[in-house]
């Protein structure tokens, strides 16, 4: 609001001084002399001048309305500079040795103002231009030069924010032949790259003063390019002239897109209705001004004036202020503010003290006032009619660039570009996509459709796409002429694929193939071919190269990269005795080891009190532990489980043996297979060394490589065909043919699945290389387009089955392609089978605590007894041993609680003592009904054991036997005694012996 309130209140007062009139200076006003060159060489330039020198005039007048009681005054004292730089020069001159001005507005052109940049700073006069915007011309040269308008450069990044926006990647550049034309290319050719847009396909110097012919002779050349994006950069004069001359060749139609800098945006008042009508659907750009309520007051007032001061000029002025008359308006306001900032004296020259002074130049004094007009212009900042005006390094700042499409008798504006935001509708970036791009243009042949930027065959003609002629692997392309045919039949994977590819782009594009004879000799010809001109696609097995790249444009690869050395194979005969341990590793081996045994003594420990199977002397249970556990291995173990806890511990045990034992065979048989063959060579250090000879293939790029690395030219072999690979490896260097094949990946892989006996075998390293792509010119814009297609084909099935046509089944012959040792080679590790371990350490573990649980539980009666007798005994050791030891000495006696033992006692007792007697009085051996197991246990060491205790008596004498005291009865087993003899009536023997296990 406060802001409106002033913009009125400065609007008003500039009203009342254009009613008023100039106002005269005060007695106390300090006059400051400014001088302001422009063109009046001819009745264009004189009718811009006129406006200029109008725009100028009304700025001084409106600053004093503004600041009526400023202490200085600007003069204007205007020259003319003929159009040329000896004009301005001379202009210049006068102005500071006649004259005396401290400041100079002008001239217009880069040129004129580079040479009156120079006088300035010699006299230490402060020049400021708002039309010369070349790059070349820095104030960081010319100290006393200012810039008040755009330096050309800036505007390189919009320019590539206009052309990547619709996915233009080359364009054709054409500048005007000058040092204002030339002097944006560099920073437009960094914005392109920097963007990753397009690229300068050509860059068209255009001459200043060029006629119709020659203008004609540019543009026709330029029709046969396939490009049809072309940037102009030229003064508004030319580029009138070259749209012009396009319009009537035909380019200005559709299918071409034409993109102007702000020399045709920024001047658009300078074209009259014909020339605009040239110019259809031409995308320009220009500084954005806003049109505010001064500006549009300022339009109003200029026009008035001018029509009251020249009546009798046909010139119209009824278009809206352009930015290049704002500019020049805030240059002579920006004059009059700093020289009263600075509070500038009047005019005061030091001459210099030269005798020698030759001419003019050489007289020229140095202005005492220019230093400080200088530092008050370059801090002065106001919100002026073109925008904000600041000067930064001597240069204007643009806080934005309008995109404008020329319509009709008028321009569109589709568009606006900052640095913070880029590309946008308009300075209220929204979020969306849609927000970030330009709104609907009407390009040239009134079409709303981008064009496409280029087109693939130039007036209509078709494509030559030239392919090489092999002699050997025609897997990749085969050139074969038929009788009664003109044209040769030509396939192969590469026509395959590029085939696929043309088919899938989004246009059409007419081309036919043309075989390169020579290309045996070497594929550089074949790319020279494209290079020169001679034909416009190469298509075949070309390697991607650098220094191909920097002729021709490659596509993305569509094979493998690299390239390494194939070799023929010998059986090996140095095979170990030992091999068997190989396929597994010596973690492994001790890890297996570890768990048989663990897993044997799990189930021992749950077997032993409730299966017969299990017990025995301790030669005999030791032995039974590894016994039952390793013959897991062939599933042979015949013991009988009786508790469902061992039965799942040896379920889960036998899976992991199954995965073991065939995980071992597939590697075991792997090994012997596979290494049955060995190459005859496998380091290239070991081929130079022996001097052996190797082999290429013909026209490759591989032998200047070979050469490289220290191989002998002399040793070195050119063959063409698989089938030449294989006869030369198979003789060898003795007998006439080569140890080694050096070649590409693809070729290789060509070769080694043809032969798939495991003859040959690939070895030693790949060198880094790119695989096959397909060759354009440089700068090309299919390349792009072809890329992007192969990847699509690599991701569908298709190049698949393009493949699998040429080269068969993918996977076969791998062994070949390996390397030595093949898959098999690798042993098995702990690692891949520790989850398998973890497993059933996990089940035994808790089946074993499972089960220590239940029998503390179970016997907790008879535990608690066996620990107080044996605390009350008297022995060797502490108590906790003693304790330790009858806890042992109880869990190595039988359970009779068990279904088996229970069985075995009440049939042996129902008997009526059957099961005694077979038994002699001297205790010798039990007959058949006595379990083997048990009979040995009776005679073992003397009765005894580290874990039992045989107890023996005579029941009907009431003595034991000899050796064995009777004390060592169990108190628990007579009890069960007797409750049998309670329930069967029972003659004990007298001479029997009772054995407790």
């Amino acid at each position: 609001m406060v802001r409106a309130l002033s913009s009125f209140y400065h609007a008003l007062l500039l009203v009342v001084a254009a009613l008023v009139g100039p106002h005269p200076a005060t007695a106390q006003s300090v006059p400051v002399r400014v001088g302001v060159i422009l063109d009046w060489s001819s009745p264009a330039s004189s009718a811009v001048s006129l406006r200029r020198r109008t725009g100028i005039q009304m700025a001084v007048q409106d600053f004093y309305a503004a600041h009526p009681g400023s202490a200085t005054r600007v003069e204007l004292h205007f020259r003319d500079s003929a159009g040329d730089v000896v004009g301005a020069a001379s202009a210049a001159v006068d102005l500071i040795k006649n004259v005396q001005v401290q400041a100079i507005i002008g001239p217009k052109t880069s040129p004129e103002a580079e040479f009156v940049a120079h006088l300035g700073s010699r006299a230490h006069v402060p020049v400021l231009s708002y039309s010369a915007t070349s790059p070349s011309l820095s104030p960081a040269q010319t100290p006393y030069f200012m810039r008040t308008a755009a330096n050309d450069s800036f505007q390189a990044t919009p320019i590539a924010a206009v052309l990547a926006s619709f996915g233009w990647r080359a364009v054709t550049v054409l500048h005007e032949d000058s040092p204002y034309g030339t002097g944006i290319l560099p920073a437009l050719a960094n914005a392109l790259q920097s963007v990753g847009s397009a690229g300068i396909l050509d860059r068209v110097p255009v001459p200043t003063g060029a006629d119709a012919d020659a203008l004609d002779a540019i543009l026709y050349r330029l029709r046969t390019q396939p490009t049809r994006v072309f940037v102009v950069h030229a003064t508004h004069e030319l580029a009138v002239r070259l749209f012009r001359r396009a319009s009537k060749a035909g380019m200005m139609s559709d299918g071409y897109a034409w993109v102007a800098t702000d020399s045709v945006g920024s001047f658009l008042d300078r074209f009259d209705p014909k020339d605009l009508d040239s110019m259809q659907g031409v995308v320009s750009l220009r500084p954005q001004v806003q049109f505010t309520n001064q500006v549009k007051n300022f339009s109003a007032r200029f026009r008035a004036r001018f029509r009251r001061e020249h009546p009798a000029s046909d010139d119209e002025v009824l278009n809206d202020a352009t930015v290049v008359r704002l500019w020049s308006y805030d240059t002579a306001w920006a004059i009059a503010a700093a020289a009263e900032t600075a509070s500038v004296s009047g005019p005061a020259f030091r001459t210099p003290q030269n005798s020698t002074a030759r001419t003019d130049l050489d007289r020229l004094g140095v202005s005492a006032t220019g230093a400080a007009l200088l530092r008050a212009v370059l801090n002065t900042t106001f919100d002026g009619m073109a925008g904000r005006f600041k000067l930064v390094d001597g240069q204007l700042q643009v806080a934005a660039y309008e995109v404008v499409n020329i319509i009709g008798n008028g321009v569109m504006t589709v568009g606006l570009w900052t640095p913070e935001s880029g590309i946008s509708r308009d300075l209220k970036v929204g979020s969306g996509n849609a927000a970030r791009q330009l709104k609907p243009i009407l390009w040239p042949g009134e079409v709303l459709s981008p064009p496409r930027g280029w087109t693939a065959s130039q007036d209509g003609r078709v494509l030559n796409v030239t392919v090489p002629v092999k002699h050997g692997f025609k897997e990749f392309v085969d050139v074969v002429w038929e009788k009664n045919l003109t044209t040769p039949k030509i396939t192969g994977y590469c026509i395959d694929v590029f085939d696929a590819v043309m088919k899938n782009l989004p246009y059409p594009v007419s081309y036919h193939y043309v075989p390169y004879n020579d290309s045996s000799e070497s594929y550089e010809m074949l790319v020279d071919q494209v290079s020169g001109g001679e034909d416009d696609i190469a298509v075949g097995d070309v390697t991607i190269r650098a220094s191909r790249m920097d002729k021709v444009e490659f596509t993305m690869p569509f094979t493998e990269s690299g390239w390494a050395m194939v070799v023929a194979t010998r059986p090996d005969r140095s095979a170990s005795m030992w091999i068997f341990l190989q396929p597994l590793t010596t973690s492994l081996w001790l890890a297996s080891l570890a768990f048989f045994c663990f897993t044997g003594f799990v189930v021992w420990v749950i077997e032993h009190r409730v299966n017969p199977e299990f017990r025995g002397t301790p030669s005999q249970q030791f032995g039974l532990i590894f016994y039952f556990s390793f013959s897991t291995l062939v599933f042979a173990h015949k013991e009988k489980l009786e508790s469902n806890l061992s039965r799942f511990v040896v379920i889960i045990w036998v899976f992991v043996v199954l995965i073991l034992t065939s995980s071992y065979t597939a590697s075991l048989t792997s090994m012997l297979t596979v290494q049955q063959l060995q190459p005859t060579v496998t380091d290239v250090k070991e081929l130079q060394r022996r001097g052996h000879y190797i082999g290429y293939q013909e026209g490759s790029f591989i032998e200047p490589f070979l050469t490289k690395i220290g191989f002998d030219e002399r040793k070195m072999k050119k063959y063409s065909s698989a089938e030449q690979y294989a006869d030369a490896l198979s003789k060898g260097s003795a007998k006439g043919g080569v140890d080694a094949v050096f070649d590409e990946i693809p070729y290789l892989k060509l070769f080694l699945s043809h032969h798939c006996d495991g003859l040959y075998m690939q070895v030693g390293p790949v060198y880094k290389t790119d695989g096959f792509g397909f060759v354009f010119p440089r700068g090309s814009p299919m390349a792009g387009d072809v890329s992007r297609e192969i990847l699509r084909l690599a991701e569908g099935d298709q190049m698949a089955q393009i493949e699998k046509k040429y080269f068969g089944e993918p996977g076969t012959c791998q062994n070949a392609l390996g390397g030595i040792g093949g898959a098999g080679s690798s042993n098995l590790s702990f690692q891949s089978f520790g989850g398998l371990f973890l497993i059933t350490g996990v089940v035994s573990s808790l089946m074993l605590l499972l089960y220590l649980t239940i029998f503390a539980y179970r016997e907790r009666e008879e535990l608690r007894e066996a620990e107080a007798k044996a605390e009350a005994e008297a022995g060797s050791g502490s108590v906790s041993v003693r304790r330790l030891r009858a806890w042992m000495q109880h869990f190595d006696r039988r359970d009779l609680k068990s279904p088996t033992f229970k069985t075995w006692n009440d049939g042996s007792v129902g008997n009526g003592g059957s099961y005694f007697a077979g038994r002699t009085s001297d205790g010798g051996a039990a007959d058949a009904s006595m379990t083997p197991r048990a009979a040995g246990e009776e005679h073992a060491m003397g009765g005894t054991s580290p874990l039992s205790v045989y107890i023996s008596s005579e029941m009907n004498a009431g003595s034991s036997p000899e050796g064995t005291p009777a004390s060592e009865i169990s108190e628990s087993f007579e009890q069960r005694m007797e409750g049998a003899a309670a329930s069967f009536e029972v003659t004990r023997p007298t001479t029997s012996q009772i054995v407790i296990i």
